[in-house]
């Protein structure tokens, strides 16, 4: 229906998590209306996008300041003690911003799904283990973990993720004089099948002061 320099664009913005092939037609035309100076801008973000930001060391949160370790990793006022486990950027954004969370936090990067195996591999787990094990050795200095808060999202896929890291984590095996973290979940007040991303600050706060 399209030509294929329309279509070619669809069907890039229909790989964009939640977008189907409507949305995505949208984007493309909404583009097509843009002056050339707006054009020039997009691309140009989109580029700096590339060129400017870093993923950290330690975390995988995306940051554009120097060093290895994004502003949160490489703050020496954060607990050390604590390590907040999130599926994704927008999920430690968001209780990153209801500022009660003073710890650390590591971007799992996904979920599993009971349908898709494949998924397995797609987590950072390993990544994970290393840094629980060694943090020293990702940048994080004077680190010693006393709790893992496994912050997956009330869903099908993030409690099946729970389920796996929590099995993961109590067969890992640390380090001569170091103990096993504590292990815990948010608390209830996040509605089941809801999601961190749209949960106000007070949901929020109420799931973090009741994890067990």
């Amino acid at each position: 229906m399209y030509s294929p320099s329309i279509q070619k664009l669809i069907d890039r913005f229909s790989k964009f998590p939640t977008i189907g092939p409507r949305v995505a037609t949208r984007f493309c035309f909404y583009l097509m209306r843009l002056s050339k100076e707006e054009t020039d801008k997009f691309i140009k973000s989109i580029s700096e996008l590339k060129e400017k930001v870093k993923l950290c060391k330690f975390c995988f949160n995306p940051y554009e300041t120097d060093g290895e370790l994004c502003e949160i990793c490489s703050n020496p006022a954060r607990d050390k003690t604590l390590l907040c486990l999130v599926e994704k950027e927008s999920d430690l954004a968001s209780i990153e911003n209801i500022k009660r969370y003073k710890g650390l936090y590591f971007i799992l990067g996904g979920t599993l799904s009971n349908l898709k195996k494949q998924k397995f591999e797609k987590l950072r787990i390993k990544e994970l283990e290393k840094r629980i094990r060694n943090p020293e050795k990702f940048g994080i200095s004077g680190a010693d973990f006393k709790e893992i808060i496994i912050a997956t999202n009330p869903t099908v896929e993030g409690e099946a993720t729970f389920l796996y890291i929590k099995k993961v984590l109590k067969s890992l095996q640390m380090p001569e004089g170091k103990e096993l973290p504590k292990i815990t979940r948010l608390g209830r007040g996040l509605p089941i099948g809801g999601e961190l991303e749209y949960a106000d600050e007070e949901t929020l706060d109420a799931a973090l002061k009741g994890r067990k």
